[in-house]
């Protein structure tokens, strides 16, 4: 199988993220919840790996970084620690559900979209200082869309923030891993992100990188302050209620190793050289709308949606797979970038690449798409 959906889940990961969860399987038990070694081995392990994350996204404190499910968890956490009703939030007009429903669900908020054209990063800032008035309280923004790969302008948005005293929430979903990402240069309230994209780490994993006071959404036993009745309130305690998944952390630990071994930097060229190519390859093929940044733009990462004149974007993920090729059609849980796109009413086939994907493949995937037209 030739596999194109690492923007949903990288499927292909470092030998060593299985091995860690296996060993961790076999041999620990629950951080805090005991002085013997299975449980000082688990304790260990979510320290080490709280501590790479710290080295990776720029932070001083590995009590700030907080287990979470996914960035959906996340996302909801930020969001609710910030947000309050009667509050305007101000968000790109690239974010997933998680965000947006979560602002949508909450009573007596006000919601303000910066809708900008694809690709085009100075317009999307320029949209976001228009809007960023008084009454914006917290800003909320994806780093890449994960439908279209496009970086949206971070840097500029976070000065804007930082410039008019407004709270920044950033989803680092699809940049965590393949781009910088940094919590001091940004200066966000909370950076979001799962385990098991650009992290290589396994389903069921993700951070979120705390610099402001959070609030919890499920109460329980911390292993700290038992006596009270109340969530501890420190970090990384207070979001952190019930047992752990040592098995997942342990595995995320070593996703995150792997990042940082073989570099952010050197992931990201990767894999923008390797959607190029497959941009490339697609526009040269008649009836195929490709969805790419202008070469060289430097504002696309590893995630290139495309449609077929005449075909149903699910008719070519069905066709696609049965070639062996796997890749994700549809809306991909993201209608406010489609609507931004322009393809709110058709959604796209979306293929996206990791550090495991070869030129070879991508060539092999365009050939598999040009035989779909013939």
């Amino acid at each position: 199988m030739i596999y194109l959906d690492s923007a949903a889940t990288t499927l292909q990961k470092p030998k060593s993220v299985s091995a860690a969860m296996l060993s961790a399987l076999r041999t620990m038990a629950s951080p805090g919840r005991g002085g013997h070694l299975p449980a000082q081995r688990a304790a260990q392990t979510a320290y080490a790996c709280r501590e790479a994350a710290c080295a990776l996204f720029g932070m001083d404190d590995s009590e700030q970084v907080v287990f979470t499910f996914n960035a959906t968890h996340a996302l909801n956490l930020a969001i609710r620690s910030l947000v309050k009703p009667g509050d305007t939030v101000l968000i790109s007009g690239y974010e997933h559900n998680a965000v947006s429903r979560t602002l949508y669900a909450m009573p007596n908020v006000t919601v303000k979209v910066a809708h900008a054209p694809l690709f085009c990063p100075e317009e999307t800032a320029g949209r976001f200082e228009e809007l960023l008035t008084d009454e914006v309280a917290v800003v909320v923004c994806t780093h890449v869309s994960n439908v279209f790969g496009y970086i949206l302008p971070i840097e500029d948005i976070a000065r804007l923030c930082r410039e008019r005293g407004v709270k920044l929430i950033v989803d680092a979903a699809q940049s965590a891993g393949c781009l910088p990402v940094s919590m001091e240069r940004w200066g966000a309230a909370f950076v979001a992100m799962p385990g098991h994209k650009g992290l290589y780490g396994p389903q069921g994993t993700g951070l979120l990188l705390c610099a402001n006071r959070v609030e919890p959404l499920m109460m329980g036993g911390t292993g700290s302050e038992s006596r009270l009745q109340q969530m501890p309130d420190f970090l990384p305690d207070r979001l952190e209620a019930g047992t752990h998944n040592i098995p997942g952390i342990a595995g995320l630990l070593a996703g995150l190793r792997f990042v940082e071994r073989v570099g952010v930097e050197r992931i990201g060229s990767h894999e923008t050289d390797l959607v190029d190519r497959m941009a490339e390859g697609l526009e040269e093929i008649k009836g195929v709308r490709v969805f790419a940044q202008n070469p060289g733009a430097g504002c696309q990462s590893g995630v290139l949606s495309f449609c077929v004149d005449g075909m149903d974007c699910e008719e070519v993920g069905q066709r696609l797979s049965g070639a062996g090729i796997a890749v994700r059609c549809g809306l991909h849980c993201a209608p406010l970038a489609h609507k931004s796109a322009g393809t709110l009413e058709c959604g796209t086939v979306r293929a996206s690449v990791s550090a495991f994907n070869t030129r070879q493949e991508i060539r092999a995937f365009i050939r598999a798409v040009a035989a779909l037209k013939k």
